[in-house]
């Protein structure tokens, strides 16, 4: 049997990027408990092996690691992802860390605060604020159950109490009657014309990736629809495109008269989260 160096060295022919191989034998290895580190030059497992050998041939075809393995991590936790949701971006964490210090600003003597995630996917905005913040009481909706399904799973994984519906955007809390202190989407935003790469076009789920024409679809739906749900003092946070700002800045002013808009950047300098702020106006 070949160590584990032998293994990296061999399938770096069939696929040449040595750190994603790197990463899933690391991934690997930590789910037998052992360290790939310590033990490199040693012979390799044979499961750990035969489960290398299996997921690189699905690797050289595109299909992203996080969906070879099964699962990702979002905000220290670990979230179950397939087909059925997208894979959870660094990015979107950033709009995790970024609500919950408006939630320390705002609702620091607040026993209670209702947040609703809207197009919840895998859960990891919902499941990752709950546990972060346990005062929130969470609910999250996606329109497919598949998605619910996993996000369910990853939600008793994790130990959060999350409640999840499934239904169209904000349908399912205005149907129960749901009022929230503070709403949050990362909704779908992707233009349909748009070219991406071959991993997320062909693996990952398009109702979770295009939002119309103008990607700004599922902005506007909610923006229309917000004041059913939302507290008349409550915050709404996104994320977006880089190169959404001007186009949804001008949407939200249209719809949310006198509020606090703002967009912040994400570490890497680009615009990709929207804040509108109802409280300003009270």
């Amino acid at each position: 049997m070949k160590s584990y160096n032998d293994l990296l060295n061999e399938y770096k022919k069939v696929f040449n990027d040595k750190e994603t191989l790197r990463a899933f034998l690391f991934e690997l290895c930590n789910e037998y408990g052992i360290d790939l580190y310590l033990e490199k030059d040693n012979e390799a497992d044979e499961r750990v092996a035969g489960r290398f050998i299996e997921g690189v041939q699905r690797l050289k075809n595109n299909e992203p690691l996080n969906y070879v393995l099964g699962y990702s991590y979002f905000y220290g936790y670990k979230m179950t992802v397939n087909k059925d949701v997208l894979i959870p971006r660094f990015e979107t964490e950033e709009l995790v860390g970024l609500i919950l210090s408006y939630v320390d600003e705002y609702y620091r003597d607040q026993d209670r605060v209702t947040v609703g995630d809207i197009g919840t996917g895998s859960g990891a905005i919902a499941i990752a604020l709950k546990k972060e913040e346990p005062k929130l009481e969470v609910y999250a909706s996606d329109i497919s159950a598949e998605a619910i399904e996993v996000a369910e799973r990853n939600a008793a994984n994790n130990g959060a109490d999350v409640r999840f519906m499934t239904g169209s955007m904000l349908e399912p809390f205005i149907e129960k009657g749901i009022k929230l202190d503070i709403l949050v989407s990362n909704p779908p935003y992707i233009k349909e014309d748009e070219v991406l790469e071959a991993s997320v076009k062909d693996y990952e789920p398009h109702v979770a990736l295009f939002g119309g024409n103008d990607g700004l679809k599922f902005y506007r739906e909610i923006f229309e629809n917000a004041r059913k749900v939302i507290k008349e003092d409550g915050l709404l946070f996104f994320e977006i495109g880089y190169d959404q700002k001007e186009n949804l800045t001008i949407l939200a002013e249209n719809c949310f008269k006198d509020a606090e808009i703002r967009v912040f950047k994400d570490i890497n300098k680009k615009d990709r989260m929207l804040m509108i702020n109802l409280k300003v106006s009270q």
